[in-house]
């Protein structure tokens, strides 16, 4: 019987893979050599292990970037929809971030005081997210790490609720999974000594409830959750279900804690501002400065209140939360110039129109192809996943990932100028994003399913 894979006959996609690996490697003889060469002093040949996801032969080297296209050292001039994952979702090098760049790197990098373009950035991040009392972090697996300390010292319960498949970075109370039903710490961590569901507890998405069932035990000091599950194939909520959250954290006193790291792709506001949900605490990182590490977290003034009587009852010592290089002044210039000049109600309709043609043309190539699969997006963030959907959870999200297609895929469309993401399917349509790289990049994912379905 011949095997097939969410619709590919396995030999199919088998040459594929080969074929196209092969053309990689051939066709950049200096990134190759470059890596042979230089790599050796990294763990595994990268500077940060991630980067072992990408599913090339091996890797290639950034020569530059600008707007939505990347160049690498073998001349090659790619379309980039991967966009560092989301740190430069507004494209790379916007010119109002580099103008800040440059003005602050006369004036120095890092003192621990504040500037005018902190104020002015505060006065910045209400106006575009809501009233919050503002913390700057430098990434956003350490603003969810900050929140949830504030969310456990103001509710005096020890846990927090995540969803199973959820992705907060590297936070070790999000490192959870339900298997069996049950609430177990993620396959795959490394060095895990400690028994991590004394302090989380997982949940299906969508399910209220389940998480009804976890809020009764008043164990939970917090639901942290994205809005849309992403980093996961991803998942959007049902109907109903997000008001439902809301409904269930008041009525058993945890706070919700709302990540739009990746959704912010959504609108200005993110998910939060587009649709009018109601958090006790709002994290958002990655591309909010224009790229520059960076995240910002904040907290309603009712929490913030709280907070404020914990901490002055505290015994003096150290909190746990904040790092020497967070909400330096780089960051704050880069914030100002995002929030204020980048970060636009033009630019989300561009990307969201952008978005619109992209996740269009691959539906209407999945179903020429009658391949198995379905496309979606969130404004500006758009994935085609290869089972059909939508899904509903993180278990189906697990069940629809499947890594040797995505791996071929990813490199079929690198050799045909289209960067996608490398964790799972996700691409990004920048400001900069013209229609013709959108156009470039259905036409190479049809041209990739011919070969797989015909």
């Amino acid at each position: 019987m011949t095997k097939t894979i969410a619709g590919v006959r396995a030999e199919r996609l088998d040459r594929l893979a080969l074929r196209e690996a092969k053309r990689f490697a051939s066709g950049r003889p200096h990134s190759a050599a470059a890596m042979l060469a230089g790599s050796g002093v990294f763990l595994n040949g990268v500077p940060m292990h991630w980067m072992t996801d990408w599913p090339m032969p091996h890797l290639p080297l950034v020569a530059s970037a600008k707007g939505a296209r990347i160049t690498d050292i073998d001349g090659y001039e790619i379309d980039d929809f991967c966009l560092g994952d989301t740190g430069s979702m507004f494209g790379h090098s916007p010119k109002a971030v580099v103008k800040a760049i440059r003005h602050q790197a006369k004036h120095g990098l890092t003192y621990m005081l504040p500037t005018e373009d902190a104020l002015e950035a505060g006065r910045l991040l209400t106006q575009v997210f809501g009233d919050f009392r503002w913390q700057i972090a430098t990434t956003a697996t350490d603003a969810n790490r900050f929140a949830l300390r504030v969310a456990r010292a103001v509710t005096g319960r020890a846990k927090v609720l995540v969803f199973n498949g959820c992705y907060h970075g590297t936070v070790d109370d999000t490192m959870v999974e339900l298997r069996a039903g049950r609430t177990e710490p993620r396959a795959g961590l490394v060095g895990q000594v400690q028994d991590l569901t004394k302090g989380a507890v997982a949940c299906e998405f969508n399910d209220l409830a389940g998480v009804e069932a976890a809020l009764k035990t008043g164990e939970i000091a917090a639901v942290l959750t994205e809005p849309v599950m992403t980093n996961s194939c991803m998942v959007l909520p049902e109907a109903g279900f997000l008001d439902g959250l809301r409904s269930l954290t008041r009525r058993y006193g945890a706070l919700l804690v709302i990540d739009e790291t990746h959704t912010l792709s959504t609108g200005l506001g993110g998910y939060t501002g587009v649709h009018g949900l109601a958090p006790d605490m709002f994290v958002v990182g990655k591309c909010v400065a224009g790229g520059m590490p960076t995240a910002v977290w904040g907290m309603t003034p009712d929490i913030a209140a709280r907070f404020q009587r914990y901490d002055a009852g505290r015994e003096a010592g150290h909190s746990g939360m904040g790092t020497t290089l967070s909400a330096n002044p780089m960051q704050f210039a880069c914030l100002r110039a995002t929030l204020s000049e980048v970060m636009t109600a033009k630019n989300y309709a561009r990307m969201d129109k952008g978005a619109a043609r992209l996740v269009a043309g691959l539906t209407a190539a999945i179903e020429k192809h009658k391949a198995p699969w379905h496309a979606l997006r969130v404004g500006a963030r758009v994935e085609f996943i290869c089972a059909k959907g939508p899904l509903k959870n993180g278990t189906e999200a697990a069940a629809a990932h499947q890594p040797a297609i995505e791996a071929a895929l990813h490199t079929a469309l690198l050799n045909r100028g289209c960067l996608i993401a490398p964790f799972h399917n996700m691409m990004l349509v920048s400001p900069a994003t013209t229609k013709r790289q959108i156009d470039r990049l259905i036409a190479a994912f049809d041209e990739i399913l011919t070969d797989l379905f015909e």
